[in-house]
């Protein structure tokens, strides 16, 4: 009964939040309205059993994404009035868009039912909960039998990073760098002058 009432309360609040991102007029309100959506997404995680899941959506997409959306949008200079002319604009085809969304979801979930997948699904129940964690089990997956393809996406990843930096790295002029065999080799006595200056004298630099 408990786990009902949860289920629906965070799916109502669910659909709410993502109806409010999309109408809400503020920038900064549709970036909050989504965190909020993305918290209750993790509670369904959670019902559902996939906690590594839920992490994933609070950790990477509330801690993260969201948080950079937010910042983005608060340090843009926005125009609404521009930004609504251009929701009106682009309105027709963000529904013809929506349209062919809802027919595609339609024919899939027909499929399902139609085919043999959900035969096959039905005939071959999952493995019990209890036997071994979610977060345990993916663990398990991804550092014995994906290991290299987990490591080849972390290497993929890592390049796409050092593009990104050479992509966006513009030497500038004047600028002073670190010399760290220079700090290495300076003697403490050049560093540092003690001196006893008499009273009413000021240090002279």
């Amino acid at each position: 009964m408990i786990q009902a009432i949860a289920f629906y309360l965070f799916s109502a609040v669910v659909i709410a939040s993502a109806g409010l991102v999309i109408t809400s007029r503020n920038p900064v309100h549709s970036v909050l309205w989504l965190i909020l959506a993305f918290f209750n997404g993790a509670g369904l995680m959670l019902l559902c059993g996939a906690e590594f899941i839920a992490m994933l959506l609070v950790i990477v997409y509330v801690g993260a994404v969201a948080v950079l959306f937010l910042f983005v949008v608060m340090m843009l200079d926005i125009d609404f009035a521009e930004l609504r002319a251009g929701f009106v604009r682009y309105l027709p085809f963000g529904l013809a868009l929506a349209v062919v969304l809802l027919a595609e979801i339609v024919f899939a979930v027909g499929a399902w039912n139609a085919g043999g997948v959900a035969m096959a699904a039905r005939a071959a129940p999952a493995p019990a909960a209890d036997a071994m964690p979610n977060i345990e089990a993916i663990g398990v997956l991804l550092y014995t039998r994906y290991l290299f393809i987990f490591e080849i996406a972390g290497l993929v990843l890592l390049v796409a990073m050092i593009g990104a930096i050479v992509l966006t790295l513009r030497p500038r002029v004047g600028a002073r760098h670190q010399r760290i065999s220079l700090q290495v080799q300076r003697r403490p006595q050049d560093a540092v002058r003690n001196l006893n200056p008499a009273v009413g004298e000021g240090v002279r630099l």
